[in-house]
């Protein structure tokens, strides 16, 4: 069966899932978690396999530590489970309840967005979030994951599938896509499938973009940035840096360029120098950069997402520059302010047109589980729908409830009847 037909029954079961309890998610979730931890070796041993294939490929570092899965991985994740457990049902919120006229009440309440498609990166444990965030908010979910983590990927899977679809839940609403071949097929499912979320490279998210006509959310690049104040402590400020580019230099939100006010780029540079060099981290940046550290001189026009332990210098004449800077040439991901000027603060977070604006904190922080949203699906630096880490909240929409007692527009129409607002 193709991966349209099996959309097609997907979209059929969507409106059965989206009316399960909360009660029944939850038990699922729970046996995904615990067939999770009771087959471990059998995910560990899948994983072995990936990286093994990965180095005889020469897959970049980079990569490599996105694809391995090993005890701490698994450990994040099932506490990533446990906190979709304790969250409130996203399902069946009232968000409004207006009385329009008597006995005609109108009501606005959230439900599942239906069928997703998500295309992500070579990261097992993106699958894992995925999949228990859609399990959660009553979402059908279409997963396609990257190939370097096929045997990881269909390990998880099979395990995460028959743990839901055995504890009761529908058939039919998860599914893996394994073939590159099968992601064209999936872009031509605009009449089944209700988002798309890719995660991957600017190219790829783009080609995603250009050849479907399904909503799509998500972010290419993550070029994130920390603007050093001339106002600033300096221990806060390498802390910060350090920990924002080496805590995990191959996410999407550590740091790449750091921008420094011109009136404390001589005392600072040096000091970033000397961490830069004791966390192995190479330097690139500007001329004027380069005339105070010793670093790989570029343009500006050259800095870029690098996943590696490489960050990029600018000196900027005010936080004006800085700002101007980042809105130019981010992403729009997230992007941090080193001060202790609250005015300077109050400016940076106001104008930096970015899903996460942060003072005096490292940029890692942009994540769904340390935002308290259980895990994510993806960050989106978009403005329509959801905007930063998409969690429970970002995979749910809305519907009118309308309930009256054999009520006619006619009435309202010929001025017999008319409308009483009143908010309930």
């Amino acid at each position: 069966m193709t991966v349209k037909d099996e959309v097609k029954k997907m979209k059929l079961a969507a409106p059965l899932f989206a009316a399960t309890s909360a009660e029944d998610r939850n038990k699922a979730l729970t046996a995904v978690s615990q067939a999770l931890k009771a087959n471990s070796e059998e995910i560990f041993k899948a994983n072995a396999l990936d990286i093994t294939n990965a180095e005889k490929n020469n897959i970049s570092s980079a990569v490599l530590k996105r694809l391995k899965f090993d005890e701490k991985k698994l450990a994040d994740v099932t506490a990533g489970i446990e906190q979709l457990i304790s969250l409130p049902d996203p399902i069946g919120k009232i968000t409004l309840a207006r009385k329009l006229d008597e006995e005609l009440t109108l009501y606005r309440t959230t439900c599942p967005i239906g069928v997703i498609g998500v295309i992500f990166e070579a990261r097992p444990d993106a699958l894992v979030q995925i999949s228990t965030l859609c399990l959660k908010s009553g979402n059908c979910a279409v997963l396609k994951g990257g190939k370097e983590t096929e045997n990881t990927n269909k390990a998880l899977f099979t395990l995460i599938k028959n743990a839901a679809i055995n504890s009761g839940l529908p058939e039919g609403i998860l599914l893996q896509a394994n073939l590159h071949s099968e992601i064209d097929e999936l872009l031509q499912c605009h009449e089944d499938v209700d988002l798309l979320i890719p995660r991957g490279s600017n190219s790829f998210v783009k080609y995603i973009m250009d050849n479907t006509k399904i909503p799509v959310m998500g972010h290419a690049d993550g070029i994130c940035h920390i603007y050093v104040d001339k106002q600033y402590d300096k221990d806060t400020a390498i802390s910060v840096i350090i920990d924002a580019k080496t805590q995990y230099t191959a996410a999407c939100n550590a740091v790449e360029t750091i921008l420094v006010h011109k009136d404390i780029a001589g005392e600072f540079l040096p000091l970033l120098k000397k961490a830069a060099d004791d966390s192995g981290i190479e330097l690139r940046g500007t001329a004027d950069a380069g005339r105070i550290i010793d670093l790989k001189v570029i343009d500006e026009t050259e800095f870029k997402e690098y996943l590696e332990l490489i960050m990029s210098i600018k000196i900027v004449d005010n936080i004006d520059e800085a700002i101007d800077h980042i809105n130019k040439y981010g992403s729009h991901h997230t992007d941090s302010i080193i001060t202790t000027d609250d005015n300077a603060a109050d400016k940076f977070l106001q104008v930096v047109d970015s899903a996460g604006v942060y003072r005096n904190c490292s940029t890692r922080f942009a994540d769904g589980f340390r935002y308290g949203f259980g895990a994510e699906v993806g960050i989106s630096t978009g403005k329509i729908h959801a905007r930063g880490p998409v969690g429970l909240e970002g995979l749910v929409t809305y519907k009118y409830k309308l309930i009256g007692n054999g009520h006619i527009v006619g009435d309202y129409a010929s001025g017999k009847r008319s409308f009483h607002f009143k908010e309930l």
